[in-house]
């Protein structure tokens, strides 16, 4: 490519056609206002907003939390499986959309157990959307289970003895939620349960909270992926250890900028950490509230950060090799990517 084609703007088109894949996605996180009626609706539910505007108008947080109460509001209608189909579905043809090609989606089954639904009702739905993804669409996944923070070390244990019964069906556990005052080691020996039960591990670190906190889900929790991670640019040690290692860090630039942990993307360092040689990928952790998914993440950065087409490749090469499968399906994934232009 020569230096003049990398200087020019690259086109949403590229981007959308551009092969694709997503590690950080909270399915829901892809609970869009129009869906968020209809199973209001279909289920006979109260929401506290009488429009959809009015919905989309209220999606503006200051932090994390501000988004957090939002989110669990919304997650109250979501009640049978059929409605954790259609979340997860919906998500999946957006993927279909864009080109993602394969998908790591996260599930919060304790926004619904305490609500009384139970695991398997919430799994049987985003399970049989996942098959019908792969089966329809093409679309390949692993799902991860994740645990709420800001709940209790036992309730997370009740939770991960309820997925025993379907692991065949999960990949890996998380942590996700409020990360402020609920650091990884709080759930160090529930990890270890999971590791002993054959899963892999990942966990939310160092975006609202310090890198030390990444350095504690490395190794206390002993994670495969750090889940956003980029606090880590202020501890130069750290930085150090993830480029040695090339851990892997989920980040989520749309997210960062709306939940103010990055003033404006141009203030974002994704892409000087990308240069560093850090394992950074792109991801739209919770697009339905955050302004957009993939495709409008890495648009963001073409108009923020002018990513230029070999850097956006090394971010999708980057959550290939971050993915939790097979070393097959990697090299195939890879030579899709390289033949794209």
């Amino acid at each position: 490519m020569t230096q003049e084609r990398e200087m020019e703007k690259i086109s949403f088109d590229w981007l959308n056609k551009l092969p694709k894949v997503e590690l950080h996605l909270h399915l829901e996180g892809t609970l869009e206002p129009e869906l968020m009626f209809e199973l209001a609706q279909r289920n006979q539910v109260t929401i506290p907003f009488q429009s959809v505007e009015q919905l989309r108008a209220a999606y503006q947080f200051n932090n994390l939390q501000d988004f957090l109460d939002i989110y669990y509001q919304g997650a109250e209608v979501l009640l049978v499986a059929q409605d954790f189909y259609d979340l997860t579905w919906a998500y999946l043809l957006k993927c279909k959309e864009q080109n993602i090609i394969h998908v790591e989606p996260f599930f919060d089954p304790q926004t619904h157990t305490a609500r009384g639904i139970p695991f398997a009702t919430v799994l049987e739905g985003i399970e049989r959307a996942l098959i019908d993804g792969k089966n329809k669409l093409g679309i390949s996944s692993k799902l991860i289970l994740c645990f709420l923070r800001h709940l209790s070390e036992e309730d997370a244990f009740n939770t991960l003895a309820q997925a025993i019964p379907y692991l065949d069906k999960i990949r890996a556990v998380g942590l996700d939620s409020s990360e402020k005052g609920h650091p990884p080691e709080k759930f160090s020996r529930v990890f270890a349960k999971a590791r002993q039960l054959g899963l892999l591990t990942v966990a939310h670190a160092g975006e609202e909270g310090p890198a030390g906190n990444i350095w504690t889900a490395i190794n206390d929790l002993q994670v495969a992926r750090v889940d956003h991670g980029v606090s880590a640019i202020s501890d130069q040690p750290l930085m150090a250890e993830l480029i040695k290692t090339q851990m892997p860090l989920t980040i989520c630039p749309l997210s960062n900028t709306k939940l103010k942990v990055f003033a404006d993307m141009s203030d974002h360092t994704i892409l000087q950490m990308l240069a560093d040689g850090v394992c950074v990928t792109v991801n739209s952790d919770d697009p339905a509230y955050f302004g957009g998914y993939m495709t409008e993440n890495f648009v963001a950065l073409v108009d923020a950060l002018n990513l230029n087409k070999t850097q956006a490749k090394q971010l999708v090469a980057n959550s290939i090799n971050g993915s939790f499968v097979s070393q097959k399906s990697k090299q195939k994934m890879l030579v899709q990517l390289s033949d794209y232009r």
